[in-house]
């Protein structure tokens, strides 16, 4: 009974009008976010590229720090808890528990993500005191203002709480069906949520025990080993957090697009018991090149990340399997024939197969990244965003766009405005990000770095194996605008869909998997076994290095000072003299050593 779907008619919002506005709210305030994004990152790719300036370098940083924060934690988090209350509330049956303790949730976010916001675009007024231009990854000594951290922690209970939410639903459903197995989309929620808790604890402690009361005047220092460690105990399974949604759309949503049925409904739930398991004790793989971390340590976070790949392997396997049999099932045949009858004109199909395509390649690159010799190559060049641009900036955002065509009319009762718009939206993301990503790796593997307003040095010159670093920069700008492009095709596309006239029937059903729960073990929904588990493997991962930075600096290392991203712009700027004395700061405070 619980995973009986929408028939058609009535919609998700004739059934469920209270959550679905809930659900439209967390869309709209994900889709702003978007387009802000993509405006910074627009301006980005023109800048570092030379190929037009808006602005001038002393603001590049405030421009990056906004595109990374607004388009990775902003615009992917409001999807995911918009898309999660949907899933939770169809796949249960029934609705939210109080819907006032839900609007608080989504309104503490909300706050949160203007109070930061506020804070970054505080840089752009050089006569305030408010600045934020600290990047996404916010790594001490570098100091933002204490909106920013205020914000960022605010937004992080408010996700909390809805977390809360979703397991008060399933609790309530328990009572009236004891003996029934966790439906599935329901399943993929409470996983995801539980990897979260534990995920945030690490920035939870970066940011409320340190970071801010530092920049409160609370603390005259902190440990930037520490605080950074913290941070990508958090910056890694953020990552995941981002993708376990698209995962969930691509495993419930895209064989029912396809005609098919989900191809099974256990490695389903096996591969997000994976990845509640191991996405978190293997951030220190980001920190392969940083100092006072044991170079056994860092081979423990590499060995442990390659296990990561097993259930994205899974993961491939089911999908493409799912869509083989929805392809068949409308008539495909022949070993690759089936393709040609898979539903390429639904920009809702074709914007998830495209990303999930997408996502094959970034896991290649990932892997390179994971490799502790292979990194040095590519670490802190360009190539690192070439790889994030293809897993959070398609698999991810490419999934929820596309998934927005096939779930916004059954949360509104309006069509989308247009459908071709529509696919030629997803399809020129595609082409952007394939343009830009390519020549960001092919520029990563020659040196060319990452997080820099001007990316040359005097007396020497990058040289490519084919072409010239000019035509490399062309390449990239060219993706940037068409990735802009497509942003204002999406985002105009849903805006102009609110005033399509109500419709009755938009109600999408789901099709139940070939092989259903109860193919699996009921231990598979012990969910207080599997976080147990979790948790242990992230006592084992870390309690070491963390007492070893302890040990060797301290909680906070009394010699680091604070250092404002600031840039010397005199002379049109050709050198970044501040950030130079910036960036050999953080080296100094990273190893104990005061300059």
């Amino acid at each position: 009974m619980s995973e009986a779907l929408e028939t058609g008619t009535p919609s998700f919002m004739d059934r469920f009008p209270q959550e679905a506005s809930v659900v439209r709210a967390s869309l709209i305030s994900s889709f702003i976010s978007l387009f802000l994004g993509a405006v910074f990152g627009l301006i980005q790719a023109l800048h570092r590229t030379n190929v037009f300036r808006f602005l001038d370098s002393q603001y590049y940083y405030t421009v990056l720090t906004a595109h990374g924060v607004l388009l990775v934690v902003s615009f992917t988090i409001f999807f995911l808890v918009g898309v999660f209350t949907w899933a939770t509330v169809r796949s249960l049956d029934r609705p939210l528990v109080d819907i006032r303790y839900t609007w608080a949730w989504y309104g503490l976010m909300v706050i949160g993500t203007l109070m930061a916001v506020v804070a970054i675009l505080g840089g752009f007024i050089p006569s305030t005191d408010i600045s934020a231009d600290v990047l996404f990854t916010f790594y001490a000594p570098m100091q933002a203002h204490p909106l920013f951290y205020g914000g960022l922690a605010i937004f992080i209970i408010g996700t909390w709480l809805a977390g809360a939410d979703y397991f008060r639903a399933w609790y309530a459903w328990k009572q009236e069906h004891p003996d029934e197995r966790i439906p599935l989309q329901t399943f993929m929620v409470l996983t995801t949520m539980l990897m979260w808790y534990i995920a945030t604890i690490g920035v939870a402690i970066a940011v409320v025990v340190f970071l801010l009361p530092w920049s409160l005047g609370l603390l005259d220092s902190v440990n930037p080993l520490l605080t950074r460690t913290l941070f990508w105990f958090w910056g890694h399974p953020v990552v995941y957090f981002w993708l376990m949604p698209a995962y969930m759309l691509w495993y419930t949503v895209l064989p029912s697009i396809s005609g098919g049925r989900l191809f099974s409904d256990p490695l389903a739930r096996v591969v997000f018991v994976l990845f509640l398991l191991l996405s978190t004790p293997v951030g220190i793989h980001h920190q392969y090149v940083d100092p006072g971390i044991a170079e056994g340590f860092k081979m423990i976070a590499m060995t442990n990340t390659m296990f990561l790949l097993l259930p994205s392997l899974l993961t491939a396997f089911t999908v493409v399997a799912s869509m083989e049999h929805g392809a068949r099932q409308r008539g495909g045949t022949g070993l690759f024939g089936w393709l040609r009858a898979l539903p390429w004109r639904n920009p809702a199909f074709t914007g998830m197969a495209l990303a999930g395509l997408m996502f094959a390649a970034g896991g290649f690159s990932g892997m390179v990244n994971a490799g502790m010799n292979i990194n040095y190559l590519v670490h802190n060049t360009i190539w690192v965003p070439g790889h994030f641009h293809l897993t959070v900036g398609t698999a991810v955002a490419l999934t929820f766009m596309a998934a927005t065509y096939w779930l916004w009319p059954q949360v509104t009762n309006k069509p989308i405005f247009s459908r071709p718009i529509a696919l030629a939206q997803v399809v020129l993301w595609f082409v952007g990000m394939a343009l830009m990503s390519n020549a960001m790796h092919v520029m990563g593997l020659f040196g060319v770095p990452r997080r820099t307003a001007e990316p040359q040095y005097q007396g020497f010159d990058f040289v490519a194996s084919f072409g010239s670093i000019t035509e490399l920069r062309m390449q990239l700008a060219l993706g940037g605008t068409l990735l802009f492009l497509s942003t204002i095709l999406f985002v105009s596309n849903i805006a102009l869909s609110t005033g399509s006239p109500r419709m009755s029937g938009l109600g999408k059903p789901l099709s139940e998997p070939l092989s259903p729960a109860a193919d699996s073990p009921k231990v598979l929904d012990n969910l207080t076994l599997w976080f147990g588990i979790a948790m242990v493997l992230v006592v084992l991962a870390y309690i070491l290095p963390l007492a070893s930075i302890i040990t060797d600096s301290g909680i906070v290392d009394p010699g680091v000072r604070p250092v404002p991203m600031l840039v010397d712009a005199a002379n049109g700027l050709g050198p970044i003299s501040a950030v130079t004395d910036a960036a050999s700061r953080v080296v100094a405070a990273v190893v104990g050593v005061v300059p």
